[in-house]
């Protein structure tokens, strides 16, 4: 008998009905990413333009986006983003970046906003100035490099050449 507002259990002769046991789910593994950690973390809002190995530009490239180099490129590059410019690409340009990347050949100076990494591979011939420098064994550079140094900071020893003599900005 039941009493009213509460559910009537089926006649199974005493016994309680089967429920069968939960089926066991393998956990779910996600993919080994190829980005490597540095980028992995990071979020963006930039999309990136990618040049091929097998791609050869002469010109000049513009913009808010990243741009990653494979190929040949001569010119000028100049964004608001991140350059990368892998293993075997070959660059001939003036570089102004927020953080530039080099793994492959680079003949020109390179200004960065925020970073400049070389790695292994890299291969620059030409002036470097950046907020901060990450320099891997096995690379090779030949120019002059600033990093770690404000702007007020860089003025004050900045070069001045008058018709007589060189001043350093050195109190004398």
């Amino acid at each position: 008998m039941a009493i009213w507002n509460q559910p009537t259990q089926p006649e199974t002769g005493g016994k309680p009905p089967l429920e069968k046991p939960p089926v066991e789910q393998p956990p779910i593994v996600a993919p080994i990413s190829p980005v490597s950690p540095r980028k992995e973390f990071a979020v963006k809002n930039h999309r990136e333009s990618v040049f091929g190995a097998g791609v050869s530009i002469d010109g000049k490239i513009e913009g808010d986006g990243d741009v990653r180099i494979a190929g040949k490129f001569k010119g000028e590059i100049q964004i608001k983003g991140d350059l990368t410019i892998e293993k075997g690409a070959r660059i001939a340009a003036k570089i102004n970046a927020d953080t530039v990347t080099i793994g492959g050949e680079v003949e020109g100076n390179v200004l960065a906003s925020s970073h400049v990494e070389l790695l292994e591979t890299a291969q620059l011939v030409g002036d470097l100035k950046g907020s901060s420098l990450t320099v891997a064994a096995g690379s090779r550079m030949r120019g002059h490099v600033e990093f770690g140094w404000s702007e007020p900071e860089t003025a004050k020893f900045a070069v001045v050449k008058g018709p007589d003599k060189a001043k350093n900005g050195a109190a004398g």
